[in-house]
C-alpha cells in the first residue's frame, strides 16, 4: 500500500514538472516573439530617423537657397518702399494729374502711368487706381499691343478687382510671362500682333485668340452673345458693320492710302486670315497719317450696300500716333481671278496657327485696292470682341473682283459679324 502511494505521488510529481517545463517553455516562445517585434519596430524606427533626417538635410539646402534669393528681393522691396514713399509725400502725382486734366483725351500708356503711380503713392484700395487701369482696358483697341493690354488687365487684378487676365499675361516666379498655346490674336478680326513701336509683329509670340473668354460666329458664343462677355458688343451705340443706305450727308474728309511693299507675314488665327504689315504704310485723312497695322477677311462682307452683303471684304486696321483707329473698307465681289489674293492664298495657312514670316516674298497691300477712291464713312467699333468703339470706317464704293474659287479658298465658309442698329448716326459720303 505504502508503495503506491509513493508510486502515484512520484507520478503527479513528474506530471506537474511536466506541466511546469511546458508552462515555461511556452513564455520563452512568447517572449522571443516579442523580441522579434521589438526588434523588427526597431528597424523600422531607425528608418523613419534615417528618412527624416534626409528630408530635414533637403528642408535646410532649400531654406538656404530661399534666403540667397530673398536677398535681392529685399533690396527690391526696399528700393519699391523708397518710390512708394516718395510718390505718396510728393506733388508729383497732383501735377500729372492737372496736367492730363488739359488735354481732351490720355493714350492707353498715359492712362496705364496714371494707374501705375497711383498704385504705387496710395494702394490699391484708392478708387482712382482701378478707373485709370479700367479706362485703359476700354481704350485697349487690341491691336496687338499684348504689353498694354496685360498691364492693364495686371493692374487692376493688383487693385483687387475681379478680372480674368489672359493667361499669357501671367507671370512666373522668375518673371517671364506665360506663353500661349496658341498663334492666333486676340479680337482676331481687328487685332495686329506688334510690337513697341504698334507695328506687325514679325516671327515673334503673338497674343492667343483663345486666352480670354472663346467667341466665334455660330453656336453658344455667336455674336449674339458676345455681349454676355464683352459688354460693349451688347450695350455700345456705335457698333459696326452697318447696311450703308442713303440718305447720306456730303463728306468733306480727303483720304489717300500710301502703302508700301514689304515682306510677307500671314497668319490664320482661328477666325480670319491675317496679314500683319511691317513699318512705312500709312492711309492720309486730311494728311494726319494713320500706319497700317494689318488687313484682314471676311465672308461675307460684313458691311452691306443696301441691305445686300459682296462675296467678301478686306478690312485694313490703321492707327494714329494719338491712339486712334481707321479702317478702310475694301469690297470683294464675285468676278475674275484676284492675282494679289492668288498670292496670298498661296501661302495662307488652312488652320490655326503662328504667324508665317517669309522673307522672300514681297508683298504691297496697294495691290488689292481700286482705282477708285470714292468712300462711304461712319463712326462704329470693331467688328470682333471687344468691340471697342471709336473707330472711323471708310468703305470704298468700287468693289474689286475675286474668283468664286477663290472665295471657296478662303478657309472660313463664313467669319461675318451681323449688320448692326445705326442709331443716332449718319453716313457721309465722299
Amino acid at each position: 500500500m505504502k508503495r503506491t502511494v509513493v508510486e502515484i505521488v512520484l507520478l503527479l510529481g513528474l506530471v506537474a514538472a511536466a506541466a511546469f517545463g511546458w508552462i515555461n517553455l511556452q513564455k520563452g516562445n512568447l517572449a522571443s516573439g516579442n523580441v522579434v517585434a521589438l526588434e523588427t519596430k526597431a528597424k523600422a524606427t531607425e528608418a523613419m530617423l534615417n528618412d527624416s533626417r534626409t528630408e530635414a538635410e533637403v528642408a535646410e539646402e532649400a531654406l538656404d537657397l530661399l534666403s540667397d534669393e530673398m536677398e535681392p528681393l529685399r533690396a527690391k522691396a526696399f528700393e519699391l518702399d523708397a518710390v512708394k514713399e516718395a510718390l505718396a509725400n510728393g506733388p508729383l502725382l497732383q501735377d500729372l494729374e492737372s496736367l492730363y486734366k488739359q488735354q481732351k483725351g490720355l493714350s492707353i500708356e498715359r492712362q496705364l502711368g496714371l494707374g501705375a503711380l497711383r498704385l504705387l503713392a496710395k494702394g490699391g484700395d484708392d478708387p482712382g487706381v482701378a478707373e485709370a487701369f479700367q479706362k485703359a482696358l476700354q481704350m485697349a483697341d487690341w491691336n496687338g499691343r499684348k504689353k498694354t493690354i496685360c498691364a492693364a488687365q495686371i493692374g487692376l487684378a493688383a487693385a483687387g478687382e475681379n478680372i480674368k487676365v489672359l493667361s499669357e499675361c501671367a507671370i512666373q516666379p522668375n518673371g517671364v510671362p506665360v506663353a500661349s498655346a496658341h498663334g492666333g490674336t486676340a479680337a482676331a478680326g481687328h487685332v495686329a500682333a506688334a510690337d513697341d513701336h504698334g507695328h506687325g509683329q514679325v516671327g515673334k509670340q503673338v497674343v492667343s485668340a483663345h486666352a480670354g473668354p472663346h467667341w466665334g460666329y455660330e453656336g453658344a458664343m455667336g455674336p449674339e452673345r458676345w455681349g454676355s462677355e464683352f459688354p460693349t458688343c451688347g450695350k455700345g451705340r456705335s457698333q459696326a458693320p452697318l447696311n450703308i443706305k442713303g440718305p447720306f450727308v456730303k463728306g468733306r474728309i480727303n483720304v489717300n492710302a500710301d502703302y508700301k511693299a514689304g515682306p510677307l507675314r500671314i497668319l490664320n488665327n482661328g477666325h480670319t486670315v491675317q496679314v500683319n504689315v511691317p513699318a512705312g504704310s500709312k492711309l492720309r485723312l486730311d494728311g494726319v497719317p494713320y500706319e497700317l497695322l494689318q488687313f484682314h477677311f471676311h465672308r461675307p462682307s460684313e458691311e452691306q450696300i443696301d441691305g445686300k452683303p459682296m462675296a467678301m471684304v478686306i478690312h485694313f486696321v490703321h492707327k494714329s500716333a494719338d491712339g486712334k483707329l481707321a479702317v478702310l473698307g475694301v469690297l470683294l465681289k464675285e468676278g475674275n481671278e484676284n492675282p494679289g489674293i492668288k498670292t496670298l492664298w498661296s501661302h495662307a495657312p488652312t488652320v490655326e496657327g503662328p504667324e508665317v514670316a517669309l522673307d522672300d516674298v514681297v508683298f504691297n497691300p496697294a495691290n488689292l485696292l481700286p482705282k477708285e477712291f470714292e468712300f462711304f464713312s461712319y463712326e462704329g467699333s470693331l467688328t470682333t470682341p471687344p468691340c471697342t468703339e471709336g473707330v472711323r470706317f471708310f468703305i470704298l464704293k468700287a468693289p474689286v473682283n475675286v474668283s468664286r474659287e477663290q472665295v471657296n479658298g478662303f478657309p472660313f465658309k463664313r467669319n461675318a459679324r451681323p449688320v448692326q442698329p445705326l442709331n443716332d448716326r449718319v453716313i457721309t459720303s465722299g
